[in-house]
This record gives C-alpha cells, structure tokens and sequence, in this order.
C-alpha cells in the first residue's frame, strides 16, 4: 500500500516520493541494465538516464500498481537502445568485463550465454529467472500475450540448452 501512496506522491510532483521509489528499485535496475551493458560505468549511466525518464513521464503513469513494471520496460528500452547505438558504432566494441561477481566463472558463463540469445529471449529469461517476474508483469513490461511470453520462455531455454550442448556443456554444470 505504501508503494501506491508513493507513485500517487510522485505524480502530483513530490521528489521526495519519487526519490524514495527509484531507490527501492535501484538495484534491481542496476542488474538488468549490467545484463544488456556489460559495464559498470554505462550501467549507472543508464540508471541516471531511466531515472530522469521516469520523473519526466510518471505523471502518464495510470496505475500506480504498475510504476515496477513501467520502470523496467523503460529500462530495457533504454538499454536496447544503447546496445543497438554500440553495435553501430564501428570502432566501439561491446565491453565485455567481468560482472560484479568477478570469481563466479559459472555466472560469467550463463550471462554469456543469455546475452547471446538476443531480444526478446533475453528479456524473459532475465525478467524471470533473474528478477523473479511473474509471467504476467513480464507480459505488460514486453507488452504483448502472456502466452507469447510463455513461448519466448520456452524458446529461450531451447536456445540456452542447444548453446550449452554445442559448447560441450559446462564444466562447472
């Protein structure tokens, strides 16, 4: 309840609401923007970037039970947005520095492998199985069915199962 009350805070213009909400997502906004970014330093960049979006936009915002899903959806087009810039870019290469749990070669592995996958797998997968979204709110951030979710789900993993049978498995699977 006290979210709602927020984002209702927020969108009459209270900083001090909309403050508070960015920073309960933070971290959350960090990871998905590390997964498609792959740097610290663009990560934060892009939460800077989604931060002003969001307090430009939140006043079109129409349920306040939705600011979660609506700041992600933000996010991941920002970030798809960045990643298509640096694609472009012919002397700019992609940063591919180890995430922020540097000793884990088995999570370096898998972010790997889901960066491979491109959109929309990768979204799902992340939203899933990295931030715990229900099939549901994955749905309305990628806006579409959730049995087109379900699907790329489904495709995805087929996706992740055949990387890691091609690249003879995992040793540390």
């Amino acid at each position: 309840m006290e979210k709602k009350w927020l984002v209702q805070k927020a969108k009459k213009g209270d900083e001090e609401a909309f403050f508070a909400l960015i920073s309960s997502h933070k971290d959350q906004l960090y990871r998905i923007a590390y997964s498609y970014l792959k740097n610290e330093a663009d990560s934060l960049e892009a939460i800077q970037e989604v931060t002003y979006r969001a307090f430009k936009g939140i006043k079109k915002l129409k349920q306040a039970d939705y600011f979660s899903t609506w700041l992600v959806r933000i996010m991941i087009n920002y970030c798809r947005d960045e990643w298509k810039k640096k694609k472009r870019e012919p002397n700019m290469q992609i940063n591919m520095e180890e995430p922020y749990t540097e000793d884990n070669d088995l999570q370096l592995e898998v972010q790997e492998a889901i960066s491979l996958l491109g959109d929309p797998y990768q979204t799902v997968i992340q939203l899933r199985y990295m931030e715990d979204f229900m099939i549901k709110d994955i749905a309305k951030v990628m806006d579409s069915s959730e049995n087109t979710v379900k699907t790329w789900l489904r495709k995805g993993l087929e996706k992740l199962r055949q990387y890691w049978d091609e690249k003879g498995g995992s040793k540390h699977v």
